[in-house]
């Protein structure tokens, strides 16, 4: 019954989205779409961790109506922020073990429709919104409340081992290297570095009709696949999935650039989606290889699930 519901309401939300999208009257058709998507999203999450859905999806439901009928650009600013963070850490935990490598790539799609599910509420609410600030705010609330749940489902940090330590600090400090990069190259880059990126970026652009960003490519989706995969094995697969958010944080912001049409958002995160599906595969063949036996090897791309979870639509917790 209350997947039922949940669907139903999620297929209202996107068709009222669009269809505003669309040009489609009334005016708040948009909003009230967004105020249905951040209940349902909101409702998942809380059913995900182990939460009281109903309670936490009526209250998101009030807090997003506030701000569409004040239009406060406060109150519409919190509440983008808050879907579009609610989103990427349900579209990790949303994940469940991957026996199979093509399970992983399962996996990675449904994160990316969840995040895209978060975009598209995000999108409806049409906030003005200073975008490197709401970028930065969301990606970090979003690593946070990712952290928060994965430190008790990986069993906390004594949980990692040294692999795991290993891992987390490589992910860190690429996920650091990463946005500081590009944050100094838009503030100080020199002309040549900026010329070269953007003739890249063109180039990208007019060939394939959207430009992947590096989050999602070379981090997010990779630990995703990774992770997922690793999750069938061992806890500490949970730690990797923590990165996940590189990629589902920066899908959940993808419609709300004012640059780039729905067409080149749909593309650049399908692309970064594919390359970092590749990463990821050969991530998990390096770690199959380097840690078990050379006999079990060769049957890596199906291993047996040693830590079953519970279904998707069950709590974790």
């Amino acid at each position: 019954m209350r997947l039922s519901l949940g669907a139903l309401l999620g297929i209202a939300g996107v068709a009222a989205v669009v269809a505003r999208a669309l040009g489609q009257e009334p005016e708040w058709l948009g909003r009230a779409g967004s105020v249905a998507l951040a209940m349902l999203l909101s409702a998942a999450l809380a059913g995900r961790t182990g939460g009281r859905p109903f309670v936490f999806g009526l209250l998101a439901g009030v807090c997003s109506t506030a701000a569409v009928v004040t239009r406060s650009d406060l109150l519409l600013g919190g509440a983008t922020v808050g879907v579009v963070a609610i989103g990427s850490v349900l579209a990790v935990l949303a994940t469940v073990p991957a026996t199979r490598i093509v399970d992983a790539v399962r996996e990675v799609v449904v994160a990316g429709f969840v995040a895209g599910s978060s975009a598209l509420a995000a999108y409806g609410f049409a906030p003005h919104l200073d975008l490197a600030r709401f970028e930065y705010l969301t990606l970090g609330l979003a690593i946070v409340g990712c952290f928060v749940m994965i430190y008790r489902l990986g069993a906390g940090l004594h949980g990692l081992g040294t692999r795991g330590l290993l891992t987390v600090v490589v992910g860190t400090v690429l996920l650091a290297f990463t946005v500081a990069y590009a944050e100094l190259l838009r503030r100080y880059g020199t002309p040549d570095v900026a010329h070269t990126l953007a003739v890249w970026a063109q180039w990208t652009h007019d060939h394939l009709g959207g430009v992947p960003r590096p989050l999602v490519l070379l981090l997010g989706v990779p630990a995703l696949t990774w992770g997922t995969h690793m999750r069938a094995r061992r806890r500490q697969g949970w730690w990797v999935c923590l990165f996940g958010v590189a990629a589902t944080a920066p899908i959940a912001q993808g419609l709300l650039d004012p640059t780039h049409t729905w067409t080149e958002a749909v593309l650049a995160a399908t692309y970064g989606m594919a390359g970092g599906v590749v990463l990821g595969v050969v991530l998990i063949w390096l770690d199959v290889w380097f840690t078990l036996p050379r006999s079990s090897a060769r049957r890596a791309a199906a291993p047996v699930a040693l830590r079953p979870e519970p279904r998707r639509t069950e709590p974790l917790l």
